[in-house]
């Protein structure tokens, strides 16, 4: 068992020089690279979807002060990342995108990364404005409605995609197959490292 995880670990490390090659890649038409939204990350940092090229991508779109389905799909973002064998996290990302940016600050959104055990290096949180935050939940086939000041009704979906900004799987519900959502993401993160 041992030769196999140092195997696993040692193809990994000799191919992770290909994260280059995937930044310099053409991007396909229907890439989310494409998408020229300004966001902020939990550190407050100013990006744009395309800095996170390079790496599959494991998405879910949420709000913090939500009290029924968002703690649901933050424990799956969790059991995803457990279920992910170390050696292949450095070419993942797990993202977790607000759909209440008037609220969700990046000051509270780290906090939130902070107080949820979220905050590794894999794991990205951002925020927008509401007409950019939109943008990208209608790539994804998201809904959303504020209801009231401090709730919102919304879908349930994590979405993979590759390194290239392709949308590979989606996993809808609260009922979301995490093994599934986990050895997809390692397979394209093997297939393009």
């Amino acid at each position: 068992m041992k030769a196999i995880g140092f195997l696993a670990v040692l193809t990994f490390l000799l191919s992770s020089c290909s994260f280059n090659e995937a930044k310099e890649r053409k991007l396909p038409d229907n890439s989310i690279f494409h998408l020229t939204s300004n966001w902020k990350n939990q550190d407050g940092k100013s990006m744009k979807l395309n800095d996170l090229k390079g790496k599959t991508l494991v998405v879910v779109m949420i709000y913090t002060s939500c009290k029924s389905a968002c703690p649901v799909l933050v424990s799956k973002m969790k059991q995803i990342e457990k279920a992910i064998d170390k050696a292949y996290l450095p070419a993942i990302n797990l993202v977790l995108v607000t759909i209440d940016p008037e609220n969700d600050t990046p000051e509270k959104l780290k906090t939130f990364a902070q107080t949820n055990k979220m905050d590794e290096p894999h794991w990205t949180f951002l925020t927008s404005t509401e007409e950019e935050t939109q943008e990208f939940a209608n790539v994804l086939a998201m809904k959303y409605k504020k209801i009231d000041p401090i709730d919102f009704s919304h879908s349930n979906i994590i979405t993979v995609f590759n390194p290239y900004g392709e949308l590979v799987i989606q996993e809808e519900g609260l009922e979301i197959n995490v093994e599934k959502v986990a050895s997809t993401a390692v397979k394209i993160a093997k297939e393009n490292n």
